[in-house]
Parts: C-alpha cells; sequence; structure tokens
C-alpha cells in the first residue's frame, strides 16, 4: 500500500504523514508493486490496514516518493514541510528521488523537488553535500 493511504498510517515519531484519514475509502486503497519500482523494498514495512488487516505499506518518505514518481505532485506537494518535517530525511528521499532521472516525468520532478527543498537539491544535484 502508498501514496495518500500510507500517508495515512504508520508511526507518526519521526514524521507526521498526512491527516485526512477518515476522508479515505479505506475499501480501495493504493496497492503498488515494489517489484517494478526504481527503489524496490526501500522504505516498506509491515503495518496493521483498516479492513484489510497486516500488509507491506510505505512509510511517509516512499509514500511521497510514489506519489512523485507516479505524477501525483499535488497529492505530495508540501511534503518536505508537511509530511516528513524531519530533516534526517532530506538526503536519503533525494537519493531515491535521483533514481528516477532517467524517467519521462524527470522535469516535472526535478521542478518539484525544487519547489519541495530548494537549495537542498540544487546542491544535492551538484554533488555537494556540505549541507548535511
Amino acid at each position: 500500500m502508498s501514496g495518500i493511504y500510507a500517508l495515512n498510517l504508520g508511526d507518526r515519531v519521526e514524521t507526521p504523514g498526512d491527516w485526512h484519514f477518515s476522508a479515505l475509502d479505506w475499501t480501495r486503497p493504493t496497492i503498488l508493486d515494489s517489484d517494478g519500482s526504481p527503489f524496490g523494498e526501500w522504505g516498506i514495512r509491515e503495518d496493521d490496514v483498516p479492513g484489510i488487516g497486516r500488509m507491506p505499506v510505505a512509510d511517509h518518505a516512499r509514500a511521497c516518493l510514489d506519489l512523485i514518481a507516479g505524477g501525483h505532485f499535488g497529492e505530495a506537494q508540501g511534503m518536505r514541510d508537511n509530511f516528513i518535517s524531519n530533516d534526517s530525511y532530506d538526503r536519503p528521499i533525494m537519493s531515491q528521488a535521483w533514481k528516477l532521472r532517467d524517467s519521462e516525468r524527470w522535469p516535472q520532478i526535478d521542478r518539484f523537488m525544487g519547489h519541495e527543498y530548494l537549495c537542498k537539491w540544487l546542491d544535492f544535484k551538484e554533488g555537494e553535500d556540505e549541507w548535511t
């Protein structure tokens, strides 16, 4: 499970995720296959899903990356400040997003990451990591 559904599950100690749990139709959550993903199993964990039970669920960072990879930029908008809100995730998220650079959506992904991460994204792309 991923996307906006996964953002509404999981531990909120390190990342807050989303807060629209009751507004979602939990009978039809977003299910993705990690086998075909450039992210592999990164950010996948077992979690309890309402009405379904235990299953593999994306953590908040992976859920945001899956949204971006799928071109769902509106749903992922504000991810850094609202859904993740933890600077320790910046570099791992950028490293995973970089795996999408051969995607046909790369211009949109690059622009999105620039809006979310500002100069940190530019520094990352230039190979600079002094900000870590």
